[in-house]
């Protein structure tokens, strides 16, 4: 799934391609991914304008002159890809296979699960909804699984969308300081540290990637109950999570596989991990060999000498 910075690099491409385009058609194959009556498209989508592009937690909100906004979730496979008019793709720009597709490199923007959607010809079998804009450039909604959605929902009411009124603060935030993150982490005590990390309740956006490089940072081992951490674990830990946070989105995602920017570059941050994925390599701070345990219910990277495990 796309965690915070991933939306985050899909929210910076977008806001430099959409702003001032208008929306001439909609069309899609399946309708829970765009669970939107036929009179509000026609009324507030179809001729409207973008003002912006936001980001909330892992959503992101394509803000309309027509005082509406084109809400999508990209959930578990979900992938945004802008193709402007026009443009198609030299066979330098394509991995080895690929040419002869016909969609753009220059100038196009991809992001989100890393699929061959991202670089391949659309639509595809996983296109769920195309916007298309006047002057012909499109924009595309990619889902395999069928978890994502894009919902047309009033600018004023976005904030009671069930999932915003129940997701926990932005991480980036200037004003998300170590003391509100120390609060966060305790309404849940006696929960392993990770699990409360990837509770969207608690703390917006953090994901199963940034959770495992966050707690490497820290020296903390992710199975440690919460209520165990001393307050110079937590500050370190909330260091280490901006940090990598920041550095992701500096490096355009860890979507290192099929992902273009709107420069026509891929992210990077895959290749500055230190723990995730890294299983059987050495620990770049002690030497270590990695390991992969799960935590959480997730798969999780740990470094058994700079992070041990806590004795109860």
């Amino acid at each position: 799934m796309p965690e915070l910075p991933e939306v985050e690099t899909i929210k910076l491409g977008l806001s430099k391609l959409l702003p001032g385009k208008k929306v001439q058609k909609v069309t899609y194959d399946w309708p829970k991914s765009f669970p939107n009556s036929k009179a509000d498209v026609d009324k507030f989508l179809i001729g409207a304008k973008v003002l912006r592009v936001k980001r909330r937690a892992k959503v992101l909100l394509i803000e309309l002159d027509s005082k509406y906004s084109l809400v999508t979730h990209l959930k578990m496979t979900g992938q945004l890809v802008y193709v402007p008019y026009g443009h198609k793709l030299t066979a330098d720009s394509l991995p080895a296979g690929r040419q002869g597709s016909r969609l753009t490199a220059e100038k196009k923007f991809g992001g989100g699960h890393p699929s061959d959607s991202l670089i391949g010809r659309l639509p595809d079998r996983s296109t769920r909804v195309i916007t298309g804009f006047i002057g012909g450039s499109k924009l595309f909604f990619n889902d395999q699984r069928k978890f994502g959605w894009m919902r047309l929902v009033p600018t004023t009411e976005v904030p009671n969308i069930d999932f915003f009124k129940k997701v926990g603060p932005e991480p980036l935030a200037a004003s998300f300081k170590a003391r509100d993150f120390t609060k966060r982490l305790q309404k849940r005590p006696n929960s392993s540290v990770k699990a409360v990390l990837l509770d969207q309740t608690i703390i917006a956006g953090v994901g199963n990637i940034y959770a495992d490089e966050a707690l490497w940072g820290a020296k903390i081992h992710p199975s440690t109950v919460v209520n165990r951490l001393n307050g110079r674990s937590i500050y370190l830990l909330f260091e280490e999570l901006q940090y990598v946070l920041k550095l992701s989105i500096e490096k355009g995602g860890s979507t290192d596989r099929n992902y273009v920017n709107h420069e026509g570059k891929k992210g990077s941050y895959m290749s500055f991990a230190r723990v995730f994925r890294r299983e059987g390599q050495t620990c770049p701070r002690c030497g270590a060999t990695i390991i992969k345990t799960r935590v959480a219910g997730r798969g999780t990277h740990t470094c058994p000498n700079c992070q041990k495990e806590s004795k109860k």
